[in-house]
């Protein structure tokens, strides 16, 4: 298996290589070749791998036969399907001042997926899952060394609404605890645990100002646009946020991204993406009120905590008795489950969001 460190996803780190002697062996992902015609022409590259790396036709012949494998860059994607590191809000919405949220990378990428989900080229599919692979590698690289806790909230969730801000209090105190926050990345309670954690470096009146500002657009609908400039201003007003990760899907496109995860790893296969989300949080999920999206994300964490297919059950806190005993009884359930079982001890169930961390933490150990 390919080491990280024989990855390489930037020119610095590429001049870096070359300067030790070789590329053998290496894999280069999506980095702009084109002014390193000299150093390609050069440099050993037998058996090393280039991922979408445009370059010179002389250097490409020459890296081809040396021994390496190239895998050119394709035309006309609103998106790169080799990249080698996770979105940026930024990225995502580019160009939304000037031309509207219809003429961002995001945007583009969701229609691209609408046109040629169904159509059975291969070629499309493949290209969405090389997409989906360069992203869990970005993913999992960036997550090397964190303890990660997962929210999971339904998307109907409004700001200036008191649940919102509840998601946000959870996100703020779960990253203070140094936890990464990572959410499903879209609108609703997964923007708001997002935004906590994004407050957490700053005082605590920050995100009561935050959450007053964005409360005057309480919806994405009717306009992405609008509500992914009211979470900008925010971040410019508030710069130098904290991290956290958000994971969304253009599976459902209707569904924005969140501006507040600093980093965002969004999936074209949204069961990659649920998967994921949940299998990288190691150090447990909250669940906050939420519908059927919520209640099969309860149960896809439950099955492994049942099993132990992945070591060690972890903390799962679910937000509201009411909710979750009476309106959708999912905690009898999970509760009957966890009997007799180790994950009995790694369940817990509280009234409200704010005694979601104390739960998660005195679960933790």
């Amino acid at each position: 298996m390919q080491e990280p460190d024989r990855e390489i996803e930037s020119i610095e780190e590429f001049d870096q290589v070359v300067a030790r002697g070789t590329l053998a062996g290496f894999r280069v992902q999506s980095v702009d070749l084109t002014g390193r015609t000299a150093a390609l022409l050069s440099t050993d590259t037998s058996e090393s791998v280039f991922l979408g790396c445009p370059m010179e036709t002389e250097a490409a012949a020459k890296v081809r036969a040396g021994g390496a494998l190239v895998f050119p860059p394709v035309p006309d994607l609103p998106f790169d399907p080799y990249r080698g590191s996770l979105y940026s809000p930024a990225e995502l919405f580019e160009n939304l001042t000037e031309h509207g949220y219809a003429r961002t990378p995001d945007a583009l990428a969701y229609a691209w997926f609408q046109r040629t989900k169904t159509d059975g080229d291969i070629f499309a599919s493949m290209l969405r899952s090389i997409h989906d692979d360069a992203v869990s590698d970005a993913l999992d690289e960036f997550l090397v060394g964190t303890r990660v806790v997962g929210v999971m909230g339904g998307h109907a969730l409004k700001r200036g609404s008191e649940g919102f801000a509840g998601a946000a209090r959870l996100g703020r105190a779960l990253a203070r605890t140094g936890l990464t926050v990572a959410t499903g990345g879209g609108p609703g309670a997964m923007e708001a645990a997002n935004l906590g954690a994004y407050a957490a470096p700053h005082d605590d009146a920050v995100l009561d100002e935050a959450l007053e500002l964005l409360g005057k657009t309480p919806s994405f609908r009717p306009s992405i646009g609008a509500w992914a400039e009211a979470a900008f201003a925010v971040r410019e007003r508030w710069p130098d946020g904290g991290a956290s990760v958000g994971i969304p899907t253009w599976f459902y496109g209707h569904e924005p991204p969140n501006a507040f995860a600093s980093h965002i790893a969004k999936y074209f296969a949204n069961a990659t993406r649920e998967d994921g989300l949940l299998a990288r949080s190691t150090a447990g999920v909250v669940f906050l009120p939420g519908a059927a999206g919520t209640v099969q994300e309860i149960f896809d964490n439950a099955t492994p905590n049942y099993y132990e297919s992945r070591g060690e059950p972890t903390p799962m806190v679910l937000v509201d008795r009411d909710h979750w005993t009476r309106r959708l009884p999912t905690w009898p359930l999970l509760e009957a489950l966890a009997k007799g079982r180790s994950m009995k001890a790694r369940i817990a169930l509280v009234d409200s969001v704010d005694e979601a961390p104390e739960a998660l933490l005195s679960m933790l150990g």
